[in-house]
């Protein structure tokens, strides 16, 4: 039999050929990032290269896959982490602000099996998850006020989040990694005038209570330092009145008869026996 295939060269062609296919049918490739699913007559036989937590890249599994062929069909399920892109939403927060607001999420299938049978594809499941991840924004988010996303509690804000699409993510057979917002706009317009008029007044009102507090607390530093000088200034009198009384006329001297150069220029017309002037009188 062998001899007149050698001898026939077309049938040693066609022989050649069935057996590739046969192979082709029979023996697949399964890469480092991928899953493979074994389907026989709509039911899952059998998974290669499946996620574990901790693996390490090179001994997780991959290789050759052997099946039955025309009755085995393989699926291949990434293995890396997928992103989910969330559309553009308008979000209504407690302090009536809305929100125009973009988030995605990233996300890896852990369980390839679940995630075949409930929902088939990787497309299918990103599509179905961005619909989820927009619900539970807008659920979180409306329990908050605008200026919540602006702040730390931001951080916890996206933690509910990422917990709630969690939940719904395993049943599907993967687990949410990260969920982060990209932008929080106000939307253009009357609407976002209006909330800038509404941080301007706010910013402007605290500012004026910082001011008057500054004043405030200016006025009672000024009285404490003003008795405690009133208190040095009668304390200096108790101990020698006489020189006290020269220096206070020495400085009122200086600030009637001299000029903020300290130079003299001023013309006062008094009589000699005026009490303002005995110091110079020698008294």
């Amino acid at each position: 039999m062998f001899g007149s295939l050698f001898r026939n060269p077309v049938r040693l062609l066609v022989a050649l050929v069935a057996l590739l296919v046969l192979l082709s049918l029979t023996v697949s490739v399964v890469p480092e990032d991928r899953q493979a699913v074994v389907v026989r007559v709509g039911e899952v036989r059998a998974t290669k290269n499946a996620y574990k937590e901790g693996e390490r890249f090179g001994q997780s599994g991959a290789g050759l896959l052997v099946t039955l062929p025309f009755a085995d069909s393989v699926h291949l399920i990434d293995k890396r982490i997928l992103g989910v892109n969330m559309e553009r939403q308008q979000v209504l927060s407690t302090d009536q602000q809305r929100l125009q607001v973009d988030a995605f999420a990233r996300l890896r299938i852990t369980n390839p099996v679940r995630m075949y049978t409930a929902i088939r594809t990787e497309e299918r499941l990103q599509t179905q998850l961005a619909t989820i991840l927009g619900s539970s924004l807008r659920n979180e988010l409306g329990k908050r006020t605008f200026a919540t996303l602006l702040s730390p509690e931001r951080g916890a804000v996206m933690d509910n989040i990422q917990v709630a699409l969690n939940r719904e993510a395993q049943k599907y057979g993967a687990e949410i990694i990260d969920v982060r917002i990209k932008r929080a706009d106000l939307p253009e317009g009357e609407t976002l005038q209006a909330a800038y008029n509404r941080m301007r007044t706010a910013r402007q009102q605290e500012a004026t209570a910082i001011r008057a507090g500054g004043q405030r607390e200016a006025a009672i530093i000024r009285g404490n330092a003003d008795g405690e000088a009133a208190r040095i200034y009668a304390a200096s009198f108790g101990k020698d009145p006489e020189f006290y009384d020269f220096y206070r006329a020495m400085q009122s001297y200086r600030k009637t008869f001299l000029d903020e150069n300290n130079r003299g220029g001023t013309s006062i017309v008094l009589s000699p026996d005026n009490e303002y002037l005995s110091r110079f009188r020698g008294n």
